[in-house]
């Protein structure tokens, strides 16, 4: 009856016929161009066919439709607003003539309808859902909303607080709660889909239940009082203005223009979805947080690459307990690799444990184990004081005091007592791993993998190849923190590495203002307005000064031309005066602690005082611009450095690292991202206008050279 590369056609008894989605070599469905025209062409069959009685949708993958082809938001988003509108408007048709057809239709939802897989299901009269899929609409995740209808069906199917709740959260929905929001009609087993779905639609088309009434409820508006439905939208306005993330507007967007669209009819609704639609998709945060989906399925194909030469990883080791030795072991026996924890302390050894059972005890309570399973994980952690068993391992991770020469001596017993196969790792947050190196008979084995504290939380793992370690000895690195559930990014050995190379620029930025009189209560307030989860100053003070101050020396060392020494350092002041950050009570903020245990911060009064004896020319007022400038330039240039340095090898390396590593902005979609939305141009322009400051404001000569044509970090503008 029809046959297509995505969608089929076929007739079944009792006067009904099957619509399918299948995509043709695909392991499922997605909804694009192809699928949006056959699925006009396949609904144009069905209107044409007489004494038809109704349509069961259907999916012959293990998924119904698991949302739009997100790669060709990238060509569409950057099409003017008239285009991107009349576009939008194209992909809906289709999907507005299956609703109208005038028979009764029944979706049966066999596993994820994300996006505009629900879209499409909404279209139909009914649905029923298999009690494993899932539902949603996940769109804001991307800096978008559901621009297919789903704003518009969705309070008319369900409610306007289900509507609401969904497209601001984004959050999947399983068959129970979508059966309670009345986003389905009826649930039930797997195996039951296809017979509850036809007893359903046979229901409907033998007139024992009214379709055509539930059909009208999504052409009309939403029968409420206008006031009624104004107390509901203020009220979740109140919500998401609280919780939403900054500079990202598609929920807010999508709110307001709901708040309208649902006393209106069908036609009335669509045509504000569109408009409202049209202007989130060209907004900063749609075009960043699309590029970082793209950048994630691009690692995610690198890991498989790596897959394919990576060594077994069956047991691991790690070298120094302590909070973040146990961390890391924690988090391999949480994912099946077992652990050797060895410490040559004692007291390190328990407080390890305690770190991994404190871990374990977070899981329990949360419900994500039972205590059972987090019994078995912990026994799946040997605290112990030698090197037993450590012949057996096939990765060490070395986690012990940031000492070159302790470093190499350790390193070079455990290279004494491990098998010749077996990988052995530091988690060296500063140190290079070609000097470790040369305390090993065998560097080839030898490999960076500096996780971030606190370990269970942070998801990224710079994986440090030196100029000696073998390609498999990488892989094997990459594949076990993968495993670990970690975002592992490949990075060259050089001072800082990647993410604390970058973010040392952006910190000695901050030191720079400090000393010439701007306000870090400010600078921070700037910041965190930003879209920073903290200013520069209450970062310090996370981290701890005395760390802080370090890194930043031993960073800067190493790239004297743009990070000389600072002749008024707030980082050493504060050291110097044992303001240590929240591990001591005070640094440029004071803390105390709450009912919970987790440290407060609270204005320090004495801090400006302090901080005054290296401002030689008193208090310096900047405006926001200006500060936002000053912080961020040096970050860009020296991500530009790190590219051009082959540090790693691509823009979305780089950025998902800052991501994931220090929290950088979202919407910003990381340091290369945001220089490509400023433009190159642009950037070149503000860094000539401070480059009287150093030459860590200075672009590079790449840079000046796609400025000048037009160039773009990622792709042809």
């Amino acid at each position: 009856m029809y046959l297509g590369q995505t969608i089929t056609v076929t007739a079944l008894a009792e006067g009904f016929v099957e619509l399918c989605f299948n995509r043709q070599g695909a392991s499922i469905n997605k909804m694009d161009r192809l699928m949006s025209r056959e699925l006009g062409e396949a609904t144009r069959a069905i209107a044409a066919m007489p004494e038809l009685r109704g349509v069961l949708m259907s999916s012959a993958k293990d998924v119904f439709i698991v949302g739009a082809d997100i790669t060709e938001f990238h060509e569409l988003f950057k099409a003017p607003p008239e285009k991107l509108k009349a576009e939008n408007n194209w992909s809906n048709q289709p999907i507005t003539a299956f609703e109208d057809l005038p028979i009764p239709t029944v979706a049966a939802i066999n596993g994820y309808a994300l996006g505009g897989g629900l879209e499409i299901a909404l279209s139909a009269v009914y649905r029923v859902m298999s009690n494993t899929a899932q539902v949603g609409v996940p769109e804001v995740n991307l800096g978008l909303f559901p621009g297919a209808g789903g704003t518009v069906r969705l309070p008319r199917v369900a409610s306007v607080q289900t509507a609401i709740d969904w497209v601001s959260s984004g959050k999947p929905s399983k068959a129970e709660a979508a059966l309670r929001a009345g986003v389905v009609d009826e649930i039930c087993a797997p195996e039951k889909l296809r017979e509850v779905s036809l007893g359903l639609l046979r229901r409907a088309a033998d007139g024992q239940i009214d379709w055509q009434a539930q059909r009208r409820r999504k052409l009309e508006p939403v029968p409420l009082p206008a006031a009624e439905v104004a107390a509901v939208f203020q009220a979740s306005r109140e919500k998401i203005a609280a919780t939403a993330p900054k500079h990202q507007p598609a929920a807010t967007v999508a709110v307001d223009m709901m708040a309208h669209a649902v006393l209106l009819d069908r036609a009335g609704a669509r045509r504000l979805e569109c408009e409202a639609f049209g202007a989130v998709a060209k907004s900063q945060a749609a075009d960043s947080l699309v590029q970082l989906f793209h950048n994630d399925q691009a690692l995610k194909k690198l890991f498989r690459a790596h897959a394919k030469q990576a060594r077994p990883v069956k047991q691991a080791a790690v070298l120094g307990a302590g909070i973040m030795g146990g961390g890391i072991s924690y988090t391999s026996a949480l994912r099946g690799v077992p652990v050797r924890m060895k410490d040559i302390q004692p007291t390190q050894l328990e407080l390890g444990s305690k770190e991994a059972l404190k871990q374990l005890a977070r899981q329990v309570k949360a419900g994500r184990l039972t205590q059972d399973k987090a019994n078995a994980v912990m026994a799946s952690i040997t605290p112990q004081l030698d090197f037993a068993g450590f012949n057996e391992v096939d990765v060490v991770i070395e986690a012990i005091v940031e000492n070159i020469s302790i470093k190499r001596r350790v390193l070079a017993e455990v290279e004494e007592v491990t098998n010749k196969d077996a990988v052995i790792a530091s988690n060296t947050s500063s140190l290079r791993i070609d000097d470790m190196a040369q305390a090993l008979r065998r560097p080839q084995n030898f490999v960076g993998m500096h996780f971030f504290n606190p370990v269970p939380v942070m998801s990224l793992v710079e994986v440090i190849k030196g100029s000696a370690t073998s390609e498999e000895v990488v892989s094997t690195a990459v594949g076990y923190a993968v495993a670990m559930g970690k975002t592992p990014i490949v990075v060259k050995d050089c001072p800082g590495f990647l993410v604390n190379r970058i973010l040392t620029a952006y910190v000695r930025a901050f030191m720079e203002l400090v000393a010439e009189g701007v306000d870090y209560l400010l600078i921070d307030h700037v910041m965190e307005e930003f879209g920073w989860p903290m200013g520069p100053a209450y970062l310090e003070d996370v981290v701890g000064m005395d760390t802080g101050s370090h890194v930043s020396d031993v960073i800067s060392a190493g790239y004297p031309e743009r990070m000389p020494p600072l002749a008024r350092d707030a980082l050493r002041l504060m050291v110097e005066h044992e303001r240590y950050g929240q591990k001591n009570g005070i640094g440029f903020y004071r803390y105390e602690l709450d009912p919970a245990g987790k440290p407060r911060k609270h204005v320090a009064e004495d801090t400006a005082a302090l901080l005054a004896t290296i401002q030689p020319h008193g208090r310096c007022e900047l405006s926001h611009t200006e500060i936002v400038e000053r912080m961020m330039l040096p970050l860009m240039v020296e991500a530009a450095h790190a590219l051009e340095e082959e540090v790693v090898a691509t823009p979305a390396e780089l950025d998902m690292a800052l991501l994931l590593g220090i929290g950088f902005p979202k919407y910003l979609g990381g340091a290369l991202k945001y220089a490509d939305w400023l433009g190159l141009e642009a950037v070149v322009r503000r860094c000539d206008h401070y480059a009287h400051l150093g030459k860590h404001y200075q672009a590079t000569t790449r840079m000046r050279t796609m400025a000048s044509n037009g160039s773009r970090y990622y792709g042809a503008p």
